[in-house]
């Protein structure tokens, strides 16, 4: 049967895969509402705070527990931990002494590695914050980093608590979880928001009610996510214990777990230079740069759940099997659905950028002149999209096969081409325009990785139906670029200049359908194979959720 249809098909029966393909259309709900409601919370930050010193000062410290928990256990967690816990079900106990151990052991470092980092907090603002050119206030990160870096521990705790569910097949509770933090992230803003004055930048005081309500609200909403697992837990019959020592069990894993540090190591140089590079330029960079990456990424965060989550199961199946054809067909499979989807949909972002930045955060605080430069860094990347999937789905096969040391090469190159190009950005582009050069570097590094990815699973799987994906990938640019075409067209003959909220919904509500019905008509008219699959996967999951 051609893979590509057998995507539109339920997985067999057996084991846990009805468990996950009943799930699957829940969790995709549940993602888009997640992504929605924490779009939704930058929003109103915007609206209340606006784009500006202070806006970069929390975005910046509210970075910091992401990566250090990255860092700790993160990256480890994602792709050793579930698949550990998967098999020490088969003790005798079923995992309740692994599972222990494993909550013990990590909660433990954890805790130690929090306590580590809000001592170094000044040390965390003088790595990522350049603050030579008093575009940035260091002080006030400082007081942020503060309050928001005890949350590695509590997003420990959710990690943790996630993978044990997980390993049971029990997704939903986890998938919910991050909506009920965005709500009280909400709430915080909205408090913030009652209290009187301003918060003061000159001197930055940590006993200031505004600084203290922002950061302790943001921490709460991530303690809350964390506690939220806890009637799951009970519900599946989990009792923790402390249990102490390491399992050989995790001593055997210990090679693979210290290349995947050392990918997410890597990484996080680049961020550093991004970070220093947009506080040096101009006020209001980091958070345009964090508001338009979220935008970038929330086409992959839906699609990929509700796309991928047949594919990705079968692949590791595939790789643990030895079946190297079988997984060579589903790695050409996920690329080309997700071209069909992401393709068109950059097109779409790309035509509308400057109308969804200035309809989305034009209002309030944020002003139009702020919220357009967002909309533009959002439409100088667009064309990332499809890389950054097929970068993902790659990593996915890579770790299928247990190997987490090539995708740490991939990302030692990935950096060391976009780190010169960032210190160019600093260098050679004016300040108010770095942040949309930034972006653009970004998308461009995820191009190198993808090709050199697909280079490296060649040499290593053989034959991977490259043409077919490049042809799918082909059409689908055409298609894509026909419809930003006729979006184009249509708002150079009818359509406002973007210059306030009022034109920029015209704009984008009149843009974006238009860009999207003719972008996917041409893959219709033209019989693109894997559009069908690739929608009837969609309405089947939304169906089922």
């Amino acid at each position: 049967m051609d893979r590509t249809a057998a995507v539109a098909k339920d997985e067999p029966a057996g084991g846990a895969t009805p468990s996950l393909a009943k799930a699957s259309g829940s969790m995709a709900i549940a993602t888009l509402v997640s992504r929605i409601t924490g779009f939704g919370w930058k929003m109103v930050m915007a609206w209340l705070i606006g784009i500006n010193v202070a806006t970069d000062s929390f975005t910046i410290a509210n970075t910091l527990p992401n990566i250090i928990f990255e860092l700790l256990l993160g990256g480890v967690l994602a792709s050793i931990v579930v698949p550990l816990l998967v098999r020490s079900q088969q003790d005798p106990d079923g995992g309740a002494e692994y599972t222990s151990r494993l909550l013990t052991v990590g909660m433990t470092g954890l805790a130690v590695g929090t306590v580590v980092a809000v001592a170094a907090a000044p040390l965390f603002t003088a790595i990522y914050v350049d603050g030579s050119t008093d575009s940035a206030n260091p002080d006030l990160v400082t007081a942020f980093a503060y309050l928001l870096l005890p949350e590695i521990l509590f997003y420990g705790l959710f990690a943790l608590l996630s993978a044990i569910l997980q390993a049971k097949h029990v997704f939903g509770p986890t998938a919910w979880a991050p909506v009920v933090n965005n709500l009280v992230i909400l709430t915080t803003l909205v408090t913030f928001w009652l209290l009187p004055g301003e918060i003061s930048l000159d001197p930055v005081r940590m006993g200031d009610p505004k600084v203290l309500v922002l950061g302790l609200g943001t921490t709460l909403g991530i303690v809350v996510q964390a506690v939220v697992l806890l009637p799951a837990l009970r519900r599946i019959g989990f009792r923790f214990r402390w249990t102490w020592g390491i399992d050989a069990r995790l001593r055997e894993f210990g090679g693979l777990a210290l290349w995947i540090l050392g990918y997410v190591a890597i990484s996080q140089i680049g961020m550093v230079i991004t970070q220093r590079v947009l506080t040096a330029a101009t006020n209001g960079g980091v958070t345009i740069y964090s508001n338009a990456w979220l935008l970038f990424q929330l086409p992959y965060g839906v699609i990929g759940v509700s796309l991928l989550t047949a594919i990705l199961p079968r692949m590791s199946r595939a790789a643990a099997d030895g079946d190297t054809q079988r997984l060579v067909d589903d790695l050409s499979t996920g690329s080309r659905l997700s071209a069909v989807m992401l393709v068109p949909i950059s097109a779409v972002l790309t035509i509308t950028g400057a109308s969804l930045g200035v309809a989305l955060f034009g209002a309030g605080e944020a002003g139009i002149e702020q919220s357009q430069r967002l909309g533009h860094a959002l439409a100088f990347s667009a064309f990332g999209l499809l890389p950054y999937a097929l970068v993902m789905l790659q990593l996915r096969v890579f770790y299928a096969m247990k190997d987490a040391r090539t995708p740490t090469l991939i990302m030692i190159v990935m950096t060391a081409v976009k780190v010169p190009l960032l210190y160019m950005c600093g260098a050679l582009v004016d300040d108010d325009q770095v942040v949309i050069a930034v972006l653009l570097v970004n998308s461009l590094t995820f191009v190198v990785g993808a090709v050199l990815g697909q280079m490296w699973l060649w040499v290593r799987l053989g034959n991977l139906h490259s043409k077919k994906v490049v042809k799918v990938i082909a059409v689908c640019v055409l298609a894509g670029a026909v419809g930003a075409g006729a979006a184009w067209g249509l708002s150079t003959v009818a359509l406002p200049a973007v210059d306030s909220l009022a034109t920029a919904w015209v704009n984008l509500l009149v843009q974006g359908p238009v860009a999207c019905v003719v972008a996917f008509g041409v893959l219709v008219a033209l019989k693109v194979p894997e559009l069908k699959p690739a929608t009837s996967r969609i309405t089947r999951l939304v169906r089922r959720g």
